[in-house]
């Protein structure tokens, strides 16, 4: 696990996000621990959370893909209870 201070962090956050796509990176602040910067599929992993929807439709190179859905109309009636 790579350590940078605040300051080197704050000077080249490039070199942050390229360690953080290796391994996990502790940021000080005064010498001591005080962030972790991770790649997102690293944090996905440590929460256990499952792709969501959206995720899952957010797929590379479909951005071309013409998708445009016919509008449903859907009437709603109050119901009767009696």
């Amino acid at each position: 696990m790579t350590k940078i201070s605040s300051r080197e962090f704050n000077q080249d956050v490039s070199r942050a996000k390229r360690e953080a796509d290796r391994a996990p990176v502790v940021i000080t602040d005064r010498g001591r621990p005080a962030y972790v910067l991770m790649n997102h599929d690293t944090y996905r992993k440590l929460t256990g959370r499952q792709p969501s929807i959206l995720d899952l439709l957010d797929l590379p190179g479909t951005e071309d893909i013409d998708f445009d859905p016919p509008r449903i109309d859907i009437v709603l009636r109050a119901s009767d209870l009696e």
